[in-house]
């Protein structure tokens, strides 16, 4: 461990614990010594706000900021830290033993990147600092390739997914659909943005394995400020590939976002992208009629069976009723019946004659395979690649995007 002070020139500091008495916290000196070596030092709470208006904070990539029981009285002094750290672009880890939730709250809330218990559990404090260091990498690739050409015009394609019953696999297909288009050229692939709408219960941040980010609500709150910065700050990357719009931290009610928001971020966003994949909730609400409307392409999912089925006549009768585009509408079929299999596919007919439907786009089931996907945060494309279904959304991106290339030339 290294004072501030007494660092020296040729080893700099690249993070400091910040805390009452870093004693006290004797697992976060092992941790930050295995982490960093002599690269960082020790500050006191009143020390670290001088220190911050020095220029040598310049170097700062994050503070550990220690805290336990005693020191909820200094709330204020806290949450002054954590501002102030932050105007200076560095980043807080917060390690707390016997803090009161509401304690934790204000402070995560005042803009803590990170949280982790103390006694600290085995490797949490590197796996924090690599989270950190992922998301600032996002966030630069968010901040280039879309953003460098503002002349593009506001005219990417937008493709809507809503699933009919709870299972169909529609956020599986609207995350896989969006990486086989940003993936479906080697030169100069497009560039795709999916936006999770699902404000409740949104999952394509855990599909992609992404951090969500506290200004995607701030930026919801306020959508006539919105600006393309707040927009782009609110964006994560993926691989330098595909761009992300998660779904906020905490759960929102659906009737907290009016349409009127929904158009400017789908405007924003078709500026941008030449693909917008929006996931949409499993309800219907005020602003799904806006989607629709923006929506060259509005997919729903459901599967061989009596929900989907009455779900399917209930959404065609609600659309229908309110003179919408029901054309507009394509279905797909998840874990459609295998090509052998005769019964299945005479199944399938009926359904569609039944329902006054064309089920255009049957998808296989994928197994297990599309779930593990799915918990360790990976398309099927990376994680399984032969899988049939990543085969069949992979052919459904190239289609697409050969029609939209179609329709671009036709234009020109």
């Amino acid at each position: 461990m290294s004072s501030v002070q007494k660092q020296p020139e040729s080893s700099p500091i690249t993070a400091c614990t910040v805390s009452r008495d870093v004693q006290d916290f004797d697992l976060l000196i092992e941790d930050m010594e295995t982490a960093l070596g002599e690269a960082w030092g020790d500050l006191g709470f009143a020390e670290a706000l001088a220190f911050f208006n020095q220029p040598e904070a310049d170097g700062l990539e994050f503070v550990a900021l220690a805290i336990d029981a005693s020191d909820e009285d200094e709330i204020g002094l806290l949450s002054e830290i954590i501002t102030m750290a932050k105007a200076r672009g560095i980043k807080v880890i917060l390690i707390a033993e016997d803090v009161s939730p509401s304690s934790l709250h204000q402070l995560l809330r005042q803009g803590a990147d990170e949280f982790v218990p103390y006694p600290l559990p085995e490797n949490e404090l590197q796996a924090a600092i690599d989270r950190l260091q992922r998301t600032d990498i996002s966030a630069s690739a968010a901040a280039a390739a879309p953003f460098g050409n503002s002349s593009s015009p506001g005219d990417g394609v937008l493709l809507a997914v809503q699933s009919l019953a709870g299972g169909t696999g529609a956020t599986t297909l609207a995350v896989n659909l969006a990486w086989e288009l940003a993936t479906v050229t080697k030169n100069d692939a497009p560039r795709v943005c999916i936006l999770d709408l699902g404000l409740q219960t949104g999952s394509v941040a855990t599909y992609l394995d992404l951090p969500r980010k506290d200004v995607v609500y701030e930026m919801w709150a306020d959508t006539d400020s919105m600006d393309e910065d707040i927009f782009k700050q609110a964006l994560v990357s993926y691989e330098d590939k595909l761009w992300v719009l998660t779904a906020p931290t905490d759960i929102l009610p659906l009737d907290m976002i009016t349409p009127e928001d929904v158009q400017r971020v789908l405007d924003m966003a078709r500026a941008k992208f030449d693909y917008v994949i929006v996931d949409m909730p499993g309800t219907l609400v005020q602003w799904t009629e806006t989607v629709l409307h923006s929506a060259q392409i509005y997919f729903t999912t459901l599967e061989l069976d009596m929900r989907s089925a009455q779900n399917a006549l209930r959404l065609k009768r609600a659309l229908r009723s309110e003179d919408l585009p029901v054309e507009k509408l394509r279905y797909c079929l998840n874990r459609a019946p295998k090509f052998t299999d005769l019964n299945g596919k005479s199944r399938v007919k009926r359904m569609a004659e039944s329902l006054e439907i064309s089920i255009e786009v049957q998808l296989p089931d994928g197994g297990k395979p599309v779930m593990q996907a799915g918990d360790h945060g990976t398309p099927l494309a990376s994680a399984a690649g032969k899988n049939p279904l990543r085969k069949e959304i992979a052919k459904l991106a190239v289609s697409l995007h050969a029609l939209g290339q179609s329709d671009a030339d036709q234009a020109a």
